[in-house]
């Protein structure tokens, strides 16, 4: 339907060869809105069919704003770089459903999308990165999320879709009942987690960067993410280039970070959350009832900013992530049983100090090994 739109609206503007005799603004022919490059849905599949061997989850953005004129020049959604006329109009005219062309055409390849893609489990639709920075409307993207459930309303399983909030942090406002996602860029520290948590979707941090290159910085950033509750960190790697596919490329310039170091680090976060059944924690740092950092040496009290948060399963299983300082003692209140305790090295995934203990129920007085930057500490109730 929102094909015939385009073509009717084409048809009525009696459009000719006059626009097939300039060409694209970067070099070429222009576009035909009306017409699918089926060479990019093969390319599309292969690398969905790829991620999916690999047990990557893939977030499908379907928009994205124009951040300068250049970039508006040259889209294909311009009246002047397709074959239609379709499109004539200011960049901050594009995402608002003030146009019936353009809404056509951005209807089109939405339900084009999620056609090619219906029989994939690993991906996720978004439908705009940093709608926030542009002019894009909640109506228009409230119009796109509407066109995913219409488009998959026969499918026998639907895909997830997410909205991209805000930088930072922002408290959501009568969510969309359809979107199970919503993704925070640069969330540091995790407050949005919090102010959003009683929504009970998932709260993302899906783009990271420009707090310079230093790994410890966005691996501590994973952490504490993770472990006040939220779901996802899909960390911005710098290191990949068109020459260097595997990521190993360490002298960018740009704001971010990344390098195979800090992708390990990354996995080694995974593995930890993975070793709990997560789905039945929450965020709960009353459980620390106080800490202190200390001097390994000396065993006294020392000057350090620390932080301690907790993904917590009450009398059950417990995620405590420290960010700072060299060696801590934490009294943690738990319930009367039998625990096993293990500090985890944060950067080479081991095991630093194990502790098998009974407990009568209270405060539990639990001392780290002495560690850089920040440490891990998993307990399990033994049954």
């Amino acid at each position: 339907q929102a094909e015939d739109g385009i073509r009717d609206v084409e048809r009525s503007r009696g459009l000719g060869d006059v626009y097939k005799r300039q060409g694209y603004y970067d070099g070429g022919n222009k576009f035909d809105l009306t017409k699918w490059d089926d060479e990019y849905f093969d390319r599309l599949k292969n690398f969905m069919s790829q991620a999916s061997q690999l047990g990557i989850i893939v977030e499908m953005n379907l928009f994205c704003p124009f951040y300068t004129e250049d970039l508006w020049k040259a889209s294909p959604m311009n009246a002047a770089n397709n074959i239609n006329g379709i499109g004539n109009c200011p960049r901050d005219e594009v995402y608002i459903l003030k146009h019936e062309d353009l809404t056509a055409v951005q209807t089109a390849v939405t339900r084009k999308i999620v056609w090619e893609l219906k029989e994939y489990d690993n991906l996720y639709y978004e439908i705009c990165n940093e709608p926030y920075v542009g002019v894009v409307t909640m109506d228009w993207q409230h119009h796109i999320i509407n066109t995913i459930i219409d488009a998959e309303k026969e499918f026998p399983f639907k895909h997830l879709i997410s909205m991209n909030i805000a930088n930072g942090r922002a408290k959501i406002q009568n969510p969309h009942p359809a979107v199970s996602i919503f993704n925070f860029h640069y969330a540091h520290p995790p407050d949005t987690v919090e102010m959003n948590y009683h929504l009970n979707r998932v709260i993302g941090e899906n783009e990271t960067g420009f707090r310079g290159k230093d790994d410890a910085l966005y691996r501590t950033e994973g952490w504490d993410f993770i472990i006040a509750g939220g779901a996802i960190y899909n960390n911005l790697d710098y290191s990949f280039t068109c020459k260097h596919p595997k990521g190993t490329f360490l002298e960018y310039k740009s704001p971010g970070g990344g390098s195979p170091k800090l992708r390990q680090q990354l996995k080694i976060l995974k593995e930890f959350i993975h070793s709990f059944n997560f789905i039945r924690m929450k965020p709960n740092n009353s459980i620390i009832k106080g800490g202190q950092a200390i001097s390994p040496m000396s065993g006294t009290p020392a000057q350090a900013s620390v932080t301690a948060r907790a993904l917590v399963e009450v009398g059950k299983q417990y995620a405590i992530y420290v960010n700072g300082g060299i060696k801590v003692k934490l009294l943690v209140d738990l319930p009367k049983g039998h625990y096993i305790s293990e500090w985890l090295n944060t950067k080479t995934g081991k095991i630093e100090k194990f502790e098998e203990f009974g407990h009568a129920g209270g405060i539990r007085t639990l001392i780290s090994p002495s560690y850089r930057e920040d440490i891990a500490l998993r307990i399990m109730a033994m049954q």
